[in-house]
């Protein structure tokens, strides 16, 4: 049997477990609080590794070690850095809260806190940032069966969202979940493997790091000017402040059976994500040396599968490539579809039944995907459209949704302002100044126009009180992420 029909092999066996996993698990989703967010019995191991999986996708695999190959640790500060400071932040400062508030979506808490408008926004942002992740996913996944296949990106792109479709569509979060777990162990060997046969191969890192260039592991920009030093800082936010609001990650919280596996899943994933993380940036860093002159940097991880791996192995490892991808596109579209059938749906349905939910969330993932599919299509730059994805809720949404939660007075009025004037600001500078970090500068008018609005609308429109899901006030104390970590806390 050839190469390319051993790896194809391989990656159908594959693809044919997860949509049994999928289906297996769906005989746990009977209802949309099943489908959703696992009935909220989710244990520590599975919430944990279902982060990790969730958040190690085609950026961490294929992004960061194509940004590495080019550039070193300054290209890859996004991820895995800033994706690791988010599991970190919303361990410590959000897990336990939302937990506690009992919500599907983060959605609800901003329809509670500053009114439908405000929830609207948010949810439409989070949707498209959801389509961007899954596009970036497909790119991905195409690209990994055409480097190793043959098998052109296009019905690459198109045969792993029909998988991912019907896994997801089919058990929800406890499809999501077990797949994950599942996922994350075969990403970790497989990379494991990946980087002990290529060190071996090279002739060990002593062999790597005299060729290395001077400021390989450099992580403070050479030179001074405030374009630099905005795409500085937008490298660490647009990932590691702008992806505390994800629902994908949240989700994972809502999840959770208590305050402690909520908060303690956050800080194992972050250790854990980043250390993973590291693998596919040195492996990266290696193959500037030993792969010099890639036409495609992001093709790198494959290229390397290919070039020290028996055929075999290189099936094994196409699963772990392929886990990392799936991982990631499932929650991203598992979240987009949640959020439209709990905070969109009701805006043209009143009180919608419990089985028309379950039935439109299981309806929105695939044309959520097809969308996804014709961005995935277009774009094809795996790295730019993660980044491009989360532009919008940075500059949009993660300063009223910290504010919601930590600064009692912060009011409708003054979230829409700083929504509004945060998108347009965005949008003015890629129009006119495209080379400045343009959703820095949301970002920060964002921040500007809550701090001045809101204490000037105090009267006028006075704050809502943070609600639960049963719309009783929620208790604030105790609410940053102390609680033990090996202790079980009753």
């Amino acid at each position: 049997m050839s190469t390319e029909a051993t790896i194809f092999t391989g990656v159908v066996v594959y693809l044919v477990m997860m949509i049994f996993i999928g289906v297996y698990a769906a005989k746990r989703a009977h209802s949309t609080e099943d489908f959703m967010i696992a009935g909220r019995r989710m244990p520590i191991w599975i919430c944990a590794a279902t982060l990790i999986a969730t958040w190690f996708g085609g950026s961490a695999m294929m992004g960061s070690s194509g940004a590495a190959y080019e550039g070193g640790f300054l290209r890859i500060i996004a991820d895995p850095f800033g994706g690791a400071l988010a599991l970190f932040v919303v361990g410590f400062f959000f897990a336990r809260v939302f937990r506690r508030l009992r919500l599907v979506t983060f959605i609800e808490f901003f329809e509670n806190r500053f009114g439908i408008t405000a929830a609207t926004i948010a949810a439409v942002a989070s949707i498209a940032s959801g389509i961007g992740w899954t596009a970036g996913m497909l790119v991905a996944f195409g690209y990994v069966f055409e480097t190793l296949t043959g098998v052109p990106l296009v019905w690459g792109i198109l045969g792993g969202a029909v998988i991912i479709f019907v896994y997801t569509a089919a058990g929800g979060m406890w499809a999501v979940a077990v797949t994950d777990f599942v996922q994350v162990v075969i990403i970790a060997i497989g990379l494991v493997v990946l980087l002990l046969t290529v060190l071996v191969d090279v002739g060990g890192w002593g062999a790597i790091a005299p060729k290395l260039p001077e400021h390989t592991f450099r992580m403070i920009p050479l030179e001074n000017s405030t374009e630099i030093w905005l795409n500085y800082f937008r490298a660490w936010l647009i990932f590691g402040l702008a992806d505390i609001t994800s629902q994908s990650l949240l989700q994972r919280s809502f999840s959770a059976k208590s305050e402690q596996v909520a908060q303690n899943s956050f800080y194992l994933a972050g250790f854990g994500y980043l250390t993973l993380g590291m693998i596919p940036v040195i492996l990266g860093i290696i193959a500037s040396v030993s792969l010099p002159g890639l036409e495609d940097p992001e093709t790198v991880i494959p290229t390397l599968a290919l070039n020290h791996l028996h055929p075999i192995a290189i099936a094994l490892f196409v699963g772990a490539l392929l886990a990392a991808i799936m991982s990631t596109c499932d929650s991203a579209l598992l979240a987009a579809a949640s959020i439209f059938s709990t905070n969109l749906l009701p805006l043209v349905k009143t009180q919608p039944s419990d089985r028309l939910r379950l039935t439109a969330t299981r309806v929105a993932i695939p044309v959520f995907g097809l969308i996804a599919i014709y961005v995935a299509l277009k774009v094809q730059v795996i790295f730019n459209l993660i980044l491009d994805a989360n532009s919008v809720i940075l500059v949009s949404v993660v300063i009223p949704f910290i504010a919601g939660v930590y600064w009692k007075k912060a009011n409708r009025t003054g979230t829409l302002a700083a929504m509004a004037v945060g998108f347009l600001v965005w949008l003015l500078a890629i129009l006119f100044m495209p080379n400045l970090a343009g959703d820095m500068l949301g970002l920060i008018a964002c921040l500007v126009t809550i701090l001045v609005v809101t204490p000037l609308t105090q009267r006028s429109d006075p704050p809502r009180q943070l609600l639960g899901s049963d719309g009783e006030e929620v208790e604030m104390k105790d609410r940053l992420g102390t609680l033990p970590l090996f202790r079980t806390v009753r």
